[in-house]
């Protein structure tokens, strides 16, 4: 089994493995990035991805909530910060402990939001791809709280 990230470590601990289809060696993987850990991503092919999650989540300036919270700000926020959506008492539990959208813990939702808060509301099989994962979290991390680009 091969590990693609320092970040992949966490991802392991919740879930125990990862196929081998998933895997992708470092040498063919986009640089990390040193503080996450997580691949360096291109916002535009993220912009791509993000078709994915388009039925649920909006971002933008003008983006409102749909079956999930808009994504605005996303990349480093708390869990559980857009007032009003009725997350999961997982997520709220989440918040409440302090914990953040942090590259690496996004990634590991986008990965598999079940290995991460097995009764999350969020039906969503995740992404498997490690540099589509990348790309997305790029193109997220463009946008702040309001929906503007930073």
């Amino acid at each position: 089994m091969r590990v693609l990230f320092a970040s992949a470590l966490t991802f392991f601990a919740l879930s125990g493995a990862v196929a081998a289809e998933d895997a992708v060696t470092p040498s063919a993987a986009a640089p990390a990035d040193a503080a996450s850990g997580v691949a360096a991503g291109d916002p535009a092919k993220g912009e791509i991805v993000f078709k994915k999650c388009m039925a649920c989540h909006a971002v933008g300036p003008n983006a409102k909530t749909k079956v999930g919270p808009p994504l605005n700000g996303i990349v480093g926020a708390h869990w559980a910060h857009f007032e009003g959506y009725p997350y999961s008492d997982e997520i709220k539990a989440g918040a409440a402990a302090g914990k953040a959208w942090e590259p690496a813990n996004l990634e590991a939702w986008i990965t598999n939001p079940k290995d991460l808060a097995p009764k999350t509301k969020m039906a969503f099989a995740g992404v498997k791809n490690a540099q589509e994962r990348a790309d997305l979290i790029a193109f997220l991390s463009q946008f702040g709280a309001d929906g503007t680009k930073k």
